[in-house]
C-alpha cells in the first residue's frame, strides 16, 4: 500500500496475459498494454497477423489447462469444460487456415 491508501503496484514475474517468463514492467490498470510482453502487445494490434497471434496464444493457454487436468480425479463438468475449450480453440486455429476472399491461393 501507497501513503494514500492505493495498492502500489508491483512488477509480475512475466507477461500478465501469456506467463511468458520475463520483466516486463508492472501492470496499470490504466495502460492495457502494462505488463505485457512484445508479443502480446503485437497480437493486440487490428491486423489479421494480430488477430492470429492472439487466437494461438489463447489456444495454447487453452491445451495447456486440459492438459494439466487429471483425468483420474477430473469431475464430469471438469471434463466437459476442458473439452469444450479445446474444441473452441481448434476450431478458431482452424479458421485461421481458411482461405481469404480477394487473397491468392
Amino acid at each position: 500500500m501507497t501513503a494514500n491508501g492505493h495498492a502500489a503496484t508491483v512488477p509480475a514475474p512475466g507477461c500478465a496475459l501469456c506467463t511468458t517468463p520475463g520483466t516486463f514492467g508492472p501492470r496499470h490498470p490504466a495502460d492495457p498494454r502494462s505488463g505485457l510482453c512484445p508479443a502480446c502487445i503485437a497480437a493486440g494490434k487490428p491486423t489479421r497477423d494480430g488477430l492470429e497471434r492472439a487466437v494461438v496464444i489463447v489456444a495454447g493457454q487453452s491445451l495447456a489447462a486440459a492438459e494439466a487436468l487429471s483425468l483420474a480425479t477430473a469431475t464430469p463438468e471438469e471434463l466437459t469444460y476442458h473439452l469444450g475449450a479445446v474444441k473452441r480453440s481448434l476450431r478458431t486455429v482452424l479458421q485461421l487456415l481458411a482461405p481469404v476472399e480477394g487473397e491468392p491461393r
